[in-house]
């Protein structure tokens, strides 16, 4: 029988961080990290093995079963395309991911975005691209009750290669704005970890529903400096992305208290060594950080980083040298 796979890649938000779920305006990139579904037909039921996690999901072709652990995503995506109409079909399926979980790009995005395209297809039924990235939306919410925004479903699903995905989570426009030729996508994971239903994500979140004046002073100026970022962007002012970036890094760290000191001090480094922009990356409280470097010096750059954070902290980051690349959306069978 056919072996069918498809695949969701990681993102990368440049900046407009926690601002996507008060309305505001987002800049994220896709990258060539992600995760693939590999699957094929199987009659009446749902079977899904992750390479990274012991144990098989076994779930009714409308989600029934329960299952616990990261089961609990593919069950939701499941549950909510029966209730989008998706015909019972049933699939046999292998996840694999290269994306390095809580660090910040997105993992549990391109879990849930992968798998609704594989049960999509196993069924051969379609969803539009947003209307499929609010199904991973809530999927997320119903498998582990964080409350996130659409940022990162539809950055997976609507990025296109060489190109931030500029999108207002308020009205659901978005275009694609071009990158400058000849830099380099550098994160560095910090390898401290984090889940966001453990973190304060869902408290930051409030604070901001409550409008909270500090917390609504980082989502203005953070809003503006997306603005400011695209234009930079289209202009190739390198100077002014670093010092937009280190706004929004001190504003997470100062009004939003979302970072942490290891976080802080990968910032630092990468300025220090060469950086054209750094700032921490997704949604705080450990993970990553995204940096811009010219693509020349970008692998010496990340080599340094790391070992100038190991010499400092005695912790292990691991850095990787990015690609953009197309959403799921434009990969077709």
């Amino acid at each position: 029988m056919t072996e069918h796979a498809v695949f969701a890649p990681a993102r990368v938000n440049l900046i407009g961080e926690h601002t996507d779920y008060a309305g505001g305006l987002v800049l994220p990139v896709a990258i060539d990290l992600g995760t693939t579904v590999s699957w094929q037909p199987l009659d009446g039921h749902i079977r899904i093995q992750s390479v990274a996690f012991t144990g098989t999901v076994e779930l009714g072709a409308d989600g029934s079963g329960g299952p616990g652990g990261w089961g609990r995503y593919a069950a939701a995506v499941a549950r909510l395309l029966h209730e989008r109409g998706r015909r019972a079909a049933g699939l046999d399926a292998v996840v694999s991911s290269t994306v390095p979980i809580g660090s910040g790009l997105s993992s549990s995005a391109a879990l849930t975005v992968s798998l609704a395209l594989a049960l999509c297809r196993v069924a051969e039924f379609e969803l539009e691209p947003l209307e499929l990235a609010h199904l991973a939306q809530e999927a997320e919410r119903l498998a582990v009750g964080v409350p996130c925004g659409l940022m990162d479903p539809a950055a997976v699903l609507l990025a296109r290669r060489g190109h931030a995905l500029l999108l207002d989570c308020g009205t659901e426009e978005y275009r694609h704005v071009p990158l400058p030729p000849g830099l380099a996508i550098v994160i560095v994971d910090s390898g401290v970890r984090h889940a966001l239903e453990d973190s304060g994500y869902a408290d930051r979140r409030a604070e901001v529903e409550r409008g909270d004046p500090r917390r609504m002073r980082h989502v203005v100026s953070e809003n503006e400096r997306v603005r400011r970022t695209v234009t930079a962007l289209e202009a190739g002012d390198l100077g002014t992305l670093g010092t937009l970036f280190r706004e929004g890094h001190n504003s997470l760290r100062d009004d939003f208290e979302v970072s942490v000191p290891e976080l802080d001090l990968l910032v630092d480094l990468a300025y220090e060594l060469g950086a054209v922009a750094a700032r921490m990356t997704g949604g705080g409280f450990g993970g990553a950080i995204v940096a811009l470097a010219e693509s020349s010096g970008a692998h010496a750059l990340a080599a340094d980083v790391v070992e100038a954070y190991r010499a400092r902290t005695g912790r292990e980051g691991k850095a990787y040298v990015c690609s953009s690349v197309d959403g799921a959306a434009a990969r077709r069978p």
